[in-house]
């Protein structure tokens, strides 16, 4: 029977994040992942935050995701409101999903338009060898000393720790007796992936992140993939077509070629797992948490998860943290997604239907908060959690030169900011907690590995950020 630290069951980009987070700590772990390609007609996710993207720029990998993006992230900022792709303008929203942050000192990186399954195939090289895909995590049986899976290839697998990562419907929110609690259904929805030769050289409106057709004959949202002839659109109202063309036509308002490439209907969710956790399995991403996709926050949710564990189970795995440094998982990320899954329910309730037929005042008075959400992004915290002394606020970002971030100097595990402490040194030495100073001229702080704040002052210790005083 194989044996690893840590068995990941699923990867998509949230159980892939939890492996690379692990590597990032020099931790072995498992991917387990039926699917043996990642599927570029279902693209879901099409923005990563500037969050993700900041944490992307820890691993290394942010300039990768850049770099194969086919929309630059100078292309647009920009949400257009018309009564067609073709039609007349309404009005317009600049500066969204912190797509317009480049060289801002609120964060390293600016947040970036790309399709999902580019950040998974980016991950899925990071991981490397740690991916099994071909196989089904089917059973999962936990123990006091650990937890064996089994494989739908017979193989079984034991680990010290299980993360969840399976979605809905796999077996790791069963295995730990969770529930979701909230409501799914509502208003069906149709995605349509496609190809409109010419297309894009009609549009009156210039570059745009999304283009929201007003029309109270077919509502919905059109986007592009590349900058070549691939669209995506969302016709809202419609859960199957027979004609996913026309629909595409109507949206577009224009008797348009169309090769339609893939269609995925889908009804919004608003669900969060009654618990989080056993004392060996966790869960994370749509495992724990499903928010509507309106405000770009599904996916990015779950890799602000899988960081948050991924650095608590490398460091007891290590044995420089007690095994109750892992409850914090669940004190400190649940509350985020509600606040998520709420923040994604208001905008859900003002879309294009709603919108049918608005004026300008009202588009911005609904929408606007939907594009600008940055104190949602950047601006959360863990207060409340026994192992941050304050809000446990992510760091504030500044630039320290051109293209060096306060966050490139931080090191993996703690980080010191702040004049040198000979006694806060010694002691993480006694503990066995990596630990860098970094000497600037600032007030003493403690940088956690997830780049949120310890503590800051005198009289702290090391013990107080790694649940040594729980």
């Amino acid at each position: 029977m194989r044996q690893v630290p840590v068995l990941i069951v699923g990867g998509g980009p949230v159980g892939l994040a939890t492996a690379v987070e692990l590597a990032h700590h020099g931790v072995e772990c498992l991917v387990v992942e039926p699917r043996a390609e990642v599927s570029w007609l279902r693209p879901r996710a099409k923005t990563t935050s500037a969050r993700s993207m900041e944490l992307l720029r820890r691993w290394g990998l942010a300039e990768t995701v850049r770099d194969r993006a086919p929309l630059p992230v100078s292309w647009s900022d920009e949400a257009v409101f018309a009564t067609s792709l073709l039609g007349t303008e309404i009005t317009r929203i600049g500066g969204c999903f912190g797509l317009d942050l480049t060289g801002s000192d609120l964060a390293a990186e600016p947040g970036q338009q790309v399709a999902q399954p580019l950040v998974e195939e980016v991950l899925r090289e990071a991981v490397g060898g740690a991916l099994r895909t071909g196989a089904r995590v089917e059973a999962l049986e936990e123990d006091p000393d650990g937890v064996t899976a089994t494989l739908s290839s017979g193989e079984r697998i034991r680990a010290r720790y299980v993360v969840g990562c399976d979605g809905a419907r796999g077996v790791a929110r069963d295995a730990i007796g969770a529930r979701y609690e909230g409501n799914q259904g509502g208003r069906p929805n149709l995605n349509v992936v496609f190809r409109a030769p010419g297309l894009a050289e009609r549009v009156p409106h210039g570059p745009a992140v999304h283009y929201w057709v007003l029309n109270p004959d077919q509502p919905g949202l059109l986007g592009r993939l590349d900058l070549k002839e691939t669209w995506w659109c969302i016709a809202q109202g419609v859960g199957h077509s027979d004609d996913p063309a026309g629909l595409v036509r109507n949206l577009v308002g224009a008797d348009v070629e169309v090769e339609i490439l893939a269609t995925d209907p889908w009804t919004a969710r608003m669900l969060l797992v009654d618990r989080y956790a056993s004392e060996r399995i966790f869960l994370a991403g749509d495992a724990a948490h499903q928010n509507p996709p309106w405000g770009g926050h599904g996916f990015n949710t779950g890799i602000g998860d899988a960081v948050n564990l991924g650095w608590k189970l490398a460091a007891v795995v290590q044995g420089w943290a007690p095994p109750r440094l892992l409850t914090t998982y669940e004190t400190e990320r649940r509350p985020i997604a509600a606040d998520t899954i709420r923040t994604a329910a208001t905008n859900m309730a003002t879309l294009a239907p709603e919108l049918s037929s608005a004026s300008a005042e009202f588009v911005h008075r609904t929408k606007t908060s939907e594009f600008h959400s940055l104190d949602l992004v950047l601006g959360y915290t863990y207060a409340g959690s026994p192992i941050v002394a304050g809000e446990g606020e992510r760091l504030p970002h500044r630039w320290l030169a051109p293209g060096r971030s306060l966050y490139d100097v931080l090191g993996r595990g703690f980080t010191l900011l702040g004049p040198r402490d000979e006694a806060l040194e010694n002691e993480a030495r006694r503990l066995g907690v990596p630990l860098e100073t970094v000497e600037m001229p600032c007030e003493r702080t403690l940088v956690r590995p997830d780049q949120h704040v310890a503590w800051r002052g005198e009289n702290n210790t090391i013990q107080q950020a790694i649940g040594g005083s729980l």
